[in-house]
């Protein structure tokens, strides 16, 4: 009777490997093909005229994405000044006073909502409340709905670092009279700081691609531009609008912009596992 209930425990553990294998194997293949479709396509895309010529108006030859470079980065750069304190403050303040706090639970229910919303409804959010108010378009409007992607992310990882202190450690903190404030901002904090700068890596790391809340806010700029309060171009909506055009030499820029995309988010996402990481185990 062992024997047979062994066998068919040994049975069904190979048969579940079996299934692991073949579906982890599936999606190792589609995301290899993927991307060697990206890289063969985007490498040739890339020369210097993408970095310094914006992009062209249809149906002239050469351009490049500069201006749509140099909008991501204003964008993704004011996003993560925005992001960065109110995430951080909020994530301390649920872990370490949230279970004193009644407004708590209505906090990470919040957060959890922002989490699981879709990306186009927190930027038409974005639109009824500022691009419809201001009449136009700019880069404001497309940092503040970015933003709203970032914090709710940044908040979770925050709290969830901040809770894996040990307890002791703050104790100790306390037995030598030093205040809460202190010891969550001094003592909690510094020891997860690797943990919450993760967090805050794949936060910027998330919307760094994302389109459907630019084309409500930050629409598009065919010129090179740094000013924030007016339409700004960005690489996810250049990607998205130059890859359906019937011009080649679009498609050919859009698949650039892929890659270099591509290459920001794997970029961040190594910083955030393994070097940070490698920061927390010292």
């Amino acid at each position: 009777m062992n024997h047979a209930i062994y066998r068919r425990r040994m049975r069904a553990n190979r048969i579940g490997l079996t299934l692991s294998m073949l579906a982890m194997a599936l999606g190792l293949f589609v995301l290899l093909w993927i991307l060697t479709v990206l890289f063969k396509n985007g490498f040739s895309a890339i020369d210097w005229a993408m970095f310094t010529e914006s992009t062209p108006a249809p149906g002239s030859d050469g351009g490049g994405l500069a201006n749509a470079i140099m909008g991501s980065l204003l964008m993704v750069g004011v996003t993560a000044l925005v992001s960065t304190p109110i995430g951080i403050f909020a994530g301390v303040y649920l872990a370490e006073y949230g279970d004193e706090s009644p407004t708590a639970s209505l906090t990470r229910f919040v957060t959890d909502v922002m989490l699981s919303a879709p990306s186009i409804v927190l930027g038409l959010f974005v639109y009824a409340i500022m691009v419809a108010q201001m009449k136009h378009f700019s880069g404001w409007a497309g940092s503040l709905a970015l933003s709203l992607i970032a914090i709710p992310v940044v908040v979770r990882t925050t709290e969830n670092m901040l809770r894996l202190v040990p307890g002791s450690l703050r104790e100790a903190a306390f037995a030598l009279g030093a205040p809460r404030w202190k010891v969550a901002t001094f003592v909690t904090l510094r020891a997860a700081r690797a943990g919450v700068m993760t967090g805050l890596l794949l936060a910027l790391a998330r919307i760094s691609g994302e389109t459907a809340p630019l084309l409500f806010t930050a629409l598009n700029n065919q010129f090179f531009s740094t000013n924030m309060n007016a339409p700004m171009a960005n690489l996810p909506v250049v990607i998205f609008q130059f890859a359906m055009s019937p011009y080649d030499n679009w498609v050919r820029l859009a698949w650039g912009g892929a890659l270099l995309i591509t290459l920001t988010v794997l970029i961040l996402n190594i910083i955030a596992r393994v070097f940070l990481r490698d920061k927390a185990s010292h």
